[in-house]
């Protein structure tokens, strides 16, 4: 079993050891509530964590596409992928964008729940068969959501789907721990919705 203390498979990175970066990493606690332990592991090679933080930063400040509905897709690709670090993070972040707990604990059944609409499922049907492996989306999702949105919009979406595979991928990979927060909101606010 992992120790807690030990943040991933292949150890603990402190903090304190990355002051190049307590500028980014406050930047980061304001916008998701606390510093995820991917950040500390990615501050390990500094070049990486710049050009991951400029990469996620523009993908969130993008106007295509609002907050609230990129955790959305984050969340849904990130089901998809089975990376349950990542499920926590964005079914907080998707609560701290203004999302309603009951509507991320429904996000399962969304072709059928009264808390999603058309466009929603437009975006939905495609983060959840890009997010598997191998990926299953096709030109009838694009097809779809050219219904509702603009070829900029679209690429937003899908930025948002990469920029989670790499999440997925780098979380699950090293074993990343999951932090207070995040563990905390799904525990108490989702499981007695129903969450598993």
């Amino acid at each position: 079993m992992q120790n807690k203390n030990d943040m991933t498979f292949i150890g603990e990175s402190k903090r304190e050891d990355f002051d190049e970066f307590a500028d980014l990493f406050k930047g980061v606690e304001s916008f998701m509530g606390y510093l995820p332990n991917a950040y500390l592991t990615m501050a390990e090679r500094p070049d990486l964590l710049t050009a991951f933080s400029n990469l996620a930063g523009n993908i969130f400040q993008s106007q295509g596409i609002d907050t609230q509905t990129k955790q959305l897709i984050a969340l849904a690709s990130s089901l998809s992928s089975g990376c349950k670090y990542c499920q926590a993070h964005t079914s907080h972040g998707a609560e701290r964008a203004g999302m309603s707990e009951e509507k991320i604990a429904d996000v399962l059944d969304y072709s059928s729940s009264t808390h999603y609409n058309e466009k929603e499922r437009a975006i939905l049907d495609l983060a959840f068969a890009a997010g598997v492996t191998p990926n299953q989306s096709s030109k009838s999702h694009f097809n779809n959501l050219k219904k509702y949105f603009s070829k900029k919009e679209i690429i937003d979406i899908v930025s948002v789907i990469a920029l989670f595979g790499y999440l997925n991928r780098w979380n699950d990979t090293l074993g990343t721990v999951l932090e207070d927060v995040p563990e905390n909101f799904v525990e108490n606010k989702l499981k007695p919705l129903g969450w598993s």
